[in-house]
């Protein structure tokens, strides 16, 4: 396993810097990343670089995931994508823990508020948010909740 560390800042009420620690450990011998402070796992299997799908088709794709010996897998919500996110770095903007990566768009499960036709997604070129119609096909990275 590999470990890497990450000091995010979080500012908070403009002036006010709260530092966070993220930790991140691979497994590669299962194509996952640990996120020791969410306690989320993440899929980052070689199939991350290349499965694009629409909304619904990246939720069921998720849903029926194996990987890493687990099967509960999801498709992670917008926040849940966003804490991987790191935005001192671009193309991508993601730790370099992760090694299966498309610099895209991602789907989350969180759908768009003012458009019931759209979701949110981020991207990992840049680490922005984005919504697109639901019928788009685009990036899925799953995620399970650790135990």
């Amino acid at each position: 396993m590999i470990k890497n560390t990450i000091l995010l800042k979080l500012a908070l009420l403009g002036s006010l810097t709260v530092g966070l620690q993220a930790e991140y450990i691979r497994d590669g011998s299962k194509n996952i990343v640990l996120d020791s402070s969410s306690g989320l796992i993440w899929q980052d299997d070689v199939v991350v670089k290349t499965t694009t799908r629409t909304w619904a088709d990246a939720i069921t794709y998720c849903e029926g995931l194996s990987v890493g010996g687990y099967d509960d897998w999801r498709l992670p919500n917008q926040n849940e994508l966003r804490s991987i996110i790191d935005k001192s770095r671009v193309n991508p903007s993601l730790s370099p823990i992760f090694v299966n990566f498309a610099s895209d768009f991602y789907w989350s499960s969180t759908a768009y508020a003012s458009n019931g036709d759209h979701a949110r997604d981020v991207g990992f070129y840049n680490g922005y948010d984005y919504g697109y119609p639901k019928t788009y096909s685009t990036d899925v990275r799953c995620v399970r909740a650790g135990q």
